[in-house]
């Protein structure tokens, strides 16, 4: 695969899934208190920095669920995906949000203007060479003291993702990591790495989370 074949292969698959993704994930908020929990923490964290009313963008944000959380728990959040089909959906569902098709590998955002940057299992198919660039990104778009949150599938190794969400075809590379690893490469690009948490949700999936910050 070229260095950016990934990107293509990552914005057809989640065009072709968008609308079914959005259907069988629209609630799941609902049945997960401790995910509610790590977004209510993330707000702390966000509102702890100078006046704490600054933007924050959701990046990877697919059809909106999880930027409109936010919106909810009074963050100015706004999200931005790479698949057109996405926000499509999220512009549908969520009228009153802000929503922009891009990538996380050259965002189109000013230097030092946001207060904080979730990227909430959208990290998962970026490839190992490319994770450093996409982090030095949210480094450079986060005011220093700003707020930053990874959500992830947790272990080793990588798969590729054939179909999903109600059957669809998909090509995407599903990239297991290491909380310590993510933390490695968020100290790598700048970033103070506070704390890690892992969330077992059942015996087939374990999410873990990174909590860190741009250095004042």
């Amino acid at each position: 695969m070229s260095a950016t074949g990934w990107i293509d292969d990552t914005r057809n698959s989640y065009d072709t899934v968008a609308a079914s993704y959005a259907e069988m994930l629209r609630d799941a908020l609902t049945g997960a208190p401790f995910q509610r929990g790590i977004f209510a923490l993330f707000a702390e964290l966000v509102r702890a920095q100078g006046d704490g009313k600054g933007p924050v963008a959701d990046v990877g944000c697919g059809p909106g669920r999880i930027t409109a959380h936010l919106h909810d728990i009074g963050l100015d959040a706004f999200g931005v995906d790479l698949s057109p089909g996405m926000i499509e959906v999220a512009r549908r569902e969520h009228p009153g949000l802000r929503f922009e098709v891009g990538s996380m590998t050259a965002l189109d955002i000013p230097d030092a203007s946001l207060t904080g940057v979730l990227a909430w299992f959208s990290l998962i198919h970026v490839p190992d060479a490319q994770v450093p660039a996409v982090l030095a990104e949210f480094h450079r778009v986060l005011a220093p003291g700003g707020a930053l949150l990874i959500g992830f599938h947790a272990g080793e190794g990588s798969r590729l993702k054939t179909e999903g969400y109600g059957g669809h075809p998909m090509k995407v590379y599903v990239h297991r990591r290491s909380a310590t690893r993510i933390a490695e490469w968020m100290r790598e690009a700048g970033f103070v790495a506070d704390a890690e948490m892992t969330h077992r949700e059942d015996v087939n999936i374990e999410g873990a989370f990174v909590f860190g910050h741009r250095p004042v």
